[in-house]
């Protein structure tokens, strides 16, 4: 692989840079990071990059949208290591967190479709308090307390404790919340949301973020394939 590096035309940090609107100290930062193979010198100390090098700056920018910076930066340094098998198994991993959060998505969608007025009004017969939610949702109760603050719940007290009662309302805009969150939505963004819910025919605009929802994981899944092209164009080259 030391020849293959030197091999071919060479190229400066700033012929990749503009390739694709970056810093020359972008480029020298991913080489840095093993995002890149590391770079030939010349005898005064600069540094020589190939079309090799070209190749992975392409893979690992088109890796990125569909996987993050983090998880793109991880599969190229597996395949610059010759760990393959690796890089393969974390592109599997955000594959199946891209299927888990279109099942997300979609039971979201169904607890929707089953939203009802009368789901609106409180059942004060019943109810659930904090600790007990907070285990079903895989969330701190400290979570609820910080969405109550953010009106994204609103229980009512034991009128004997003072502990907070979770009825069939709240059980429910707290699984909407906790999706939503999933889904990338941040508190203040979900709180008209679930306002909206509340009120009768207020499903609209949660109808509204779960389309932008579901177009923002097709745009995922399609960044994926590109990163696919393009690391595969890149394993190939290096042969």
């Amino acid at each position: 692989m030391g020849q293959n590096l030197q091999s071919g035309e060479r190229l400066r940090p700033v012929d990749l840079a503009r390739t694709h609107g970056l810093s020359t100290q972008a480029v020298r930062n991913y080489e840095e990071a093993g995002i890149l193979p590391a770079a030939a010198r010349t005898p005064h100390g600069y540094r020589t990059y190939t079309p090799l090098h070209a190749r992975a700056l392409s893979a690992f920018l088109a890796l990125v949208p569909g996987h993050g910076h983090r998880a793109a930066a991880s599969v190229m340094r597996a395949v610059n290591e010759g760990a393959a098998d690796e890089a393969f198994r974390m592109l599997d991993e955000s594959h199946a967190q891209l299927l888990e959060d279109r099942r997300t998505l979609g039971a979201v969608e169904d607890a929707l479709r089953d939203l009802a007025p009368d789901d609106i009004a409180p059942s004060p017969a019943s109810g659930t308090f904090i600790g007990p939610l907070a285990h079903q949702l895989g969330v701190r109760a400290a979570t609820l307390r910080k969405w109550e603050r953010a009106g994204l719940v609103q229980p009512r007290r034991d009128p004997r404790t003072g502990y907070r009662v979770f009825d069939e309302a709240d059980v429910r805009d707290a699984r909407l919340a906790h999706q939503l969150r999933r889904g990338g939505y941040l508190l203040e963004q979900i709180a008209p949301l679930i306002a909206q819910v509340r009120s009768a025919g207020g499903r609209q605009p949660l109808e509204a973020a779960l389309t932008d929802w579901r177009a923002r994981l097709t745009a995922r899944g399609r960044a994926m394939l590109t990163g696919a092209a393009e690391l595969e164009a890149y394993l190939r080259f290096r042969g």
